[in-house]
């Protein structure tokens, strides 16, 4: 990873920030929860990301420590907070508060009995998922419904992984999906809002209202209570900009129209695909 920061500052800073602070206020128990026992792992995770804003954009952020007062600043949006670090009663939820500074969604996964669990987490742009629903489960439960994960052994290998993570060497990868239209709030309390766009894909219209939606997700072990935040930092890319690249164009078509059926429903492609597939080679042609 480089660099090794767990979050990153993009020319949609402003705009996203706000959007996502407008999520947080108005739909509070859609985008945050937190059990009371994830308090430490929230302060591990605050000191962390902080030291990465501060440490990578420092033209953009700093942190002022006086013992246990801190005094964080974010010059782009021209606020300054003055707490005391560790001090529960002044910040009831560092997470929450951490990340109304930063674009990606912010998981806290505590681990027990050689199992992760979703403890707490700040996440106002999901990929077809729920918080609210998915609050407390195991690493295997959050992934059930994934195709093959279990039958093939995904599972076990993956949170064979996870669980063997060390502090000071983290990981990350890239998921991506297709979605209609571009919003990143596309949580499962507000399918009816967005999912009903899918039915709307044509050949002629996919290239600007269909996107690749690619999550650019970085796993980093907490040492002081071996807890592991997962950050997660969405992107929105039309299909019309996507295949001003040849190469993109042609290694898309082909994931495409080899993807299984199993992982094109999961995925939520199934009712466009299609679609895509004949706006993708249309323009193939063209460009012979």
């Amino acid at each position: 990873m480089n660099p090794p920061s767990s979050v990153e500052i993009t020319d949609n800073y402003q705009k996203e920030i706000e959007l996502k602070r407008s999520l947080l206020q108005h739909h509070t128990s859609r985008c945050f929860h937190a059990f009371p026992h994830t308090k430490q792992a929230q302060w591990e995770a605050l000191e962390l990301v902080i030291e990465h804003l501060t440490t990578f954009y420092p033209a953009h952020f700093s942190i002022k420590k006086e013992g246990d007062i801190w005094t964080f600043e974010n010059k782009i949006l021209d606020e300054k907070v003055t707490f005391c670090f560790g001090d529960d009663s002044e910040m009831e939820h560092p997470l929450n508060f951490i990340g109304r500074h930063v674009q990606e969604d912010l998981i806290l996964m505590l681990q027990k009995d050689s199992d992760l669990f979703l403890d707490a987490g700040q996440l106002c742009f999901p990929a077809n998922w729920s918080i609210a629903f998915n609050h407390g489960m195991s690493f295997r439960d959050l992934h059930f419904p994934i195709p093959g994960f279990k039958e093939e052994g995904l599972d076990e290998r993956i949170l064979r992984f996870l669980l063997k993570l060390e502090a000071g060497n983290p990981w990350w990868r890239k998921n991506w999906s297709l979605m209609a239209g571009n919003r990143l709030d596309t949580s499962l309390e507000t399918f009816a809002e967005w999912g009903k766009l899918r039915g709307q894909v044509t050949a002629d219209n996919a290239g600007h209202l269909v996107h690749v939606r690619v999550e650019v997700q970085k796993l980093f072990r907490l040492p002081g209570t071996h807890s592991i935040l997962f950050t997660i930092h969405t992107h929105l890319l039309s299909l019309e900009k996507l295949i001003a690249n040849p190469a993109w164009h042609r290694q898309f078509y082909q994931i495409i129209k080899e993807l299984p059926a199993s992982i094109a429903e999961y995925k939520g492609i199934s009712l466009y695909r299609d679609s895509v597939l004949a706006y993708l080679e249309k323009y193939m042609e063209r460009k012979g």
